[in-house]
């Protein structure tokens, strides 16, 4: 524990307080020897950047057990699962900078639920850099990332039903292998479906606007 405080830059008694809150997991034992490893130590400077940002302990204990809760990253990304997603790894400081201090234990939790988020050791991993862009991008346009997450499990809903419908149109006619080659196409139609109602929805909202501003 001294060698793991010396290196983290506090003192034994800041870590022994720490593992009393479960903010850092036990040592791995050797009868009487308690072994610290790396991971230990990147907690402990995640949980000093995590202060710094100006979150209090109480927080970063619930970010940390909603972590330590989650999906590792094998799971997350599933075993020779065949995916077009880039994976992002992350530290817990990093992903707060991403979306401006509302990594809440809410959010992540969220998030987690939803299949975003996984851990290897103690890196956060996303499990697609566009989806992880694109929600950072919202967030700096002001919309809370609650939000954004909360209709993120709806786009979730509706994008299942439709990777079920084109599955099922194209076992119907077709062999399964085929369904992954034929897979650009059910892309397209859905990129080109949502571009038109979008259009739809903008310009319905353009001609009622000034309807809306008489009244």
């Amino acid at each position: 524990m001294e060698e793991l405080a010396d290196a983290a830059g506090i003192t034994v008694r800041t870590v022994r307080f720490y593992r009393e809150r479960g903010l850092i997991k036990p040592p791995r034992r050797e009868g009487r020897i308690a072994w610290y490893d790396e991971t230990h130590l990147a907690r402990l400077r995640t949980i000093a950047a995590l202060l710094d940002r100006g979150h209090t302990l109480n927080g970063i204990a619930e970010l940390s057990e909603a972590f330590d809760r989650g999906r590792d990253v094998g799971e997350l990304l599933g075993i020779g699962a065949p995916t077009e997603e880039t994976p992002v790894r992350l530290t817990a400081p990093e992903l707060a900078d991403y979306f401006a201090g509302q990594d809440t234990p809410e959010n992540l939790q969220a998030a987690l639920d939803l299949g975003y988020l996984g851990t290897d050791g103690e890196e956060i991993v996303h499990i697609s850099r566009r989806l992880l862009d694109v929600s950072a991008a919202l967030v700096r346009e002001g919309i809370p990332l609650a939000e954004v997450l909360a209709a993120a499990k709806r786009v979730r809903e509706h994008a299942d039903s439709l990777a079920a419908l084109f599955a099922d149109l194209v076992l119907a006619h077709a062999a399964e292998q085929d369904v992954e080659r034929l897979r650009p196409l059910a892309k397209s139609v859905v990129e080109a479906e949502l571009s038109m109602a979008l259009d739809r929805k903008l310009s319905g909202e353009a001609t009622s606007a000034p309807y809306r501003s008489r009244r």
